[in-house]
């Protein structure tokens, strides 16, 4: 099982306890083996290209329909296309959060975009790479807020959560089971959820929407990919232990534990439920434009 991005972030958080939970229906190991790098392109590539047998997987997040298109804005060529891809399942969806340290001056959206005004390029935040998940969902608030914060991109959602913790930068938008720890530690503090509603697990963390910013919505999903040409009755075994794994007490347990509960989808809702979003990421990508 391919993750594309560093141990530490929702892919690789989510994968092992999927890989660990498909064993006994698959009736053999699953190695998790992380390939990271370029937003994760190199993992995803490596995935799409693999021999199409069953054996090669791939746990990517909603960022994998957003390279194609990344690509295509530079006019260079596809690293990837996402039809080279059979959705298995939907694994888990939440909305991104937005994180500060505690000790952070900003206690609302607020004051953290009247003091960006202030101060443009100044307040820096982290992500798992340009144009990787958690760089487009600040793109899109920062878009919508007239304001330039400093990016530094990192290769992962774990190194990205060091960096905020290490003091290196000030600020990222992370899925809530990146931050499970800090947020029990009271180690971070949270100003907004990028979703169409609040959070349960964080009942009182208002929208971007509530805030005023309509457009900006953003979830952070994981879900588990084949080869484009994998035989279909070799998809529908896959399938089927998927389903089995993913409605496991101990599978759900570990997303619980991460503040980020299953939301299982089997193949063909969960490729209608891709296609809505990577519309809305494509649209998102358009209106952001190049970022050197």
């Amino acid at each position: 099982m391919v993750v594309p991005f560093p141990p530490g972030g929702v892919a690789d958080l989510t994968a092992r306890p999927l890989a660990a939970a498909l064993e006994p229906h698959l009736k053999q190991p699953v190695a998790v083996v992380n390939k990271p790098g370029a937003g994760g392109a190199v993992g995803m590539q490596f995935a799409a290209v693999s021999k199409p047998d069953g054996y090669t997987l791939l746990c990517a997040l909603s960022s994998i329909s957003v390279m194609p298109e990344v690509d295509s804005l530079f006019g260079r060529p596809q690293t990837y296309k996402t039809t080279d891809f059979a959705p298995i399942a939907l694994l888990n969806a939440d909305p991104t959060i937005l994180v500060v340290r505690k000790e952070a001056p900003w206690n609302s959206v607020a004051d953290l975009v009247a003091d960006a005004k202030k101060r443009p390029n100044e307040i820096k935040y982290s992500s798992s790479g340009v144009y990787g998940t958690l760089h487009v969902a600040m793109a899109m608030f920062t878009h919508a807020a007239g304001i330039q914060m400093r990016h530094i991109p990192t290769a992962g959602g774990g190194p990205a959560l060091t960096a905020l913790l290490g003091g290196h930068v000030d600020a990222f938008a992370v899925g809530p089971s990146v931050v499970a720890a800090q947020l029990k530690a009271g180690t971070v503090k949270v100003l907004a959820c990028w979703g169409a509603k609040r959070l349960a697990s964080l009942p009182d963390i208002p929208t971007f929407i509530e805030l005023g910013y309509p457009d900006v919505e953003f979830y952070i999903w994981a879900g588990l990919f084949a080869p484009k040409a994998t035989p279909p009755e070799v998809v529908k075994i896959l399938r089927e232990a998927t389903k089995k794994a993913a409605n496991s007490a101990e599978f759900k347990k570990a997303m619980e534990n991460l503040n980020t509960p299953v939301y299982y989808l089997d193949g063909p809702d969960f490729q209608k439920f891709w296609d809505k979003d990577a519309n809305r990421l494509v649209k998102a990508i358009r209106a952001i434009g190049k970022v050197q």
